[in-house]
């Protein structure tokens, strides 16, 4: 993983850019939220009490297949 940017230089991202890495994006409250590289900064989840503080990238995970639907009831 990445070392912490400060999210103003946010359009670093650009030269980050690669196969299989995302963004990760922390607000002071230590949420956090995964992204691809978008420039402008994205909105950030309404539930967010502070601001996005700072950036990093990441491996992007693998897709994990889901389980079988259930049997619908009759």
């Amino acid at each position: 993983m990445g070392e912490w940017i400060a999210i103003e230089q946010w359009e670093r991202c650009l030269d980050m850019v690669r196969p299989g890495i995302v963004f990760e994006i922390r607000n002071g409250d230590g949420n956090s939220l995964f992204t691809e590289c978008v420039v402008p900064l994205p909105a950030m989840p309404f539930d967010w009490k502070t601001p996005a503080l700072s950036f990093r990238a990441v491996p992007e995970e693998k897709p994990k297949h889901s389980g079988p639907l259930p049997a619908p009831a009759s």
